[in-house]
């Protein structure tokens, strides 16, 4: 990845519904999910949902497939990793060990937060 693609994806993830998209198709893994699933879960408008995933699309970080009369969306996986990659491959001047942590969490399972109790 160059400079200039760096860019993109990262002015295209610098909105806060955008980013939302984003983990939200990540979540989804490679099945993808259709646009007004999007939408209910990042609790925007299908038209806003819409202008959003253009966005990222043209940003190389969304893809999309026609299944029927649905259009499902899913997270270009390499094109994140690409990302990731452009961040962290001068890591510490030629240390990578010392980088290991940060890539390790990147995967690792989170724990489940608990809802807050309401009294």
């Amino acid at each position: 990845m160059d400079e200039l693609q760096a860019t993109r994806s990262f002015a295209a993830l610098s909105q806060e519904t955008r980013l939302r998209i984003v983990r939200t198709l990540v979540k989804a893994g490679d099945e993808g999910v259709p646009a007004g699933v999007i939408a209910d879960t990042v609790g925007v408008t299908a038209s806003n949902v819409s202008f959003h995933l253009k966005e990222l699309q043209r940003a190389g970080l969304v893809s999309m497939r026609r299944e029927a009369r649905s259009i499902i969306y899913a997270a270009a996986y390499s094109a994140l990793g690409n990302l990731i990659r452009f961040l962290m491959q001068d890591c510490c001047d030629g240390h990578p060990e010392v980088c290991t942590p940060a890539l390790a969490a990147c995967c690792a399972p989170q724990p489940k937060r608990k809802k807050p109790v309401r009294a």
